[in-house]
């Protein structure tokens, strides 16, 4: 390959091993539909094996797809350990939106919230990093309570709050490699599952008619993001938000 080639393969995703975790629904899972459109070679994981097969049906062929518990430590490990080198490492994985007031908050439920979207990105990159290679990227997952908390949203501004942090020191922290997150807004995904259907279309409804532009995302338009992250070689430690302008109004 000589060197105007080897520059134009640094601005795709053709080709790139992308691991994406949280990969079988939602935010993750077009992720991984756009990388794989882009050429990339695609490994999900996620912990419903259900989801995992049903996702790898709207993939390559050249996708893989793993059944991994991200509350779990010693899995996490071996699965870094056998999966070989990669390029990039996106997670998105995350638990059910909880709203509640600190008051009416169990202390339990608290500390147990931070496990998957937290805990699981920080033994992510414990376990993977060493195995991206050179040029690679993570990019991870926040949202916009972290700069605009609304009532009841203790738990989801700290999560947020804590992933930009941790975001910013691993940038410093694993340089060159590049470590970004996409901070969404109101993004029509199975977050929301705990509301009524009655109750999403509502909110979806309101947000949009709030919003400069008129809509509420879909996990198509939020992905544009990630991929932008994954090819921009220029850069890291960065929180880019991605909210249809809901920190404006």
């Amino acid at each position: 390959m000589d060197t105007s080639d080897k520059q134009a393969n640094r601005f795709t995703l053709a080709g790139k091993r992308v691991i994406m975790l949280g990969g079988s629904a939602g935010i993750g899972l077009a992720v991984a539909q756009a990388a794989a459109a882009e050429g990339a070679i695609v490994v999900i994981g996620s912990s419903n094996p259900r989801r995992v097969d049903e996702a790898l049906k709207t993939l390559p062929a050249t996708a893989t797809g793993y059944t991994l518990d991200l509350s779990d430590e010693e899995a996490i490990k071996n699965f870094f350990a056998t999966i070989g080198a990669f390029d990039h490492l996106v997670y998105t994985a995350g638990e059910n939106i909880s709203l509640s007031n600190i008051t009416e908050t169990d202390t339990s439920f608290a500390r147990n919230y931070f496990t998957i979207r937290y805990w699981g990105a920080f033994l992510s990159i414990k376990y993977g990093a060493a195995s991206l290679r050179e040029g690679g990227a993570i990019t991870l997952t926040s949202g916009v309570a972290a700069e605009r908390p609304g009532k009841g949203w203790s738990l989801g501004a700290s999560i947020c709050s804590a992933m930009e942090g941790f975001t910013r020191a691993m940038a410093v922290e694993l340089a060159p490699i590049r470590v970004n997150i996409v901070s969404p807004g109101i993004v029509k995904t199975d977050l929301w599952s705990a509301m009524t259907k009655e109750e999403r279309d509502g909110m979806y409804t309101a947000t949009a008619n709030t919003l400069p532009v008129k809509m509420v995302a879909g996990p198509e338009e939020i992905a544009l993001t990630y991929l932008y992250l994954m090819k921009q070689p220029y850069t890291t430690g960065q929180t880019v938000v991605v909210d249809g302008g809901w920190v404006l109004v």
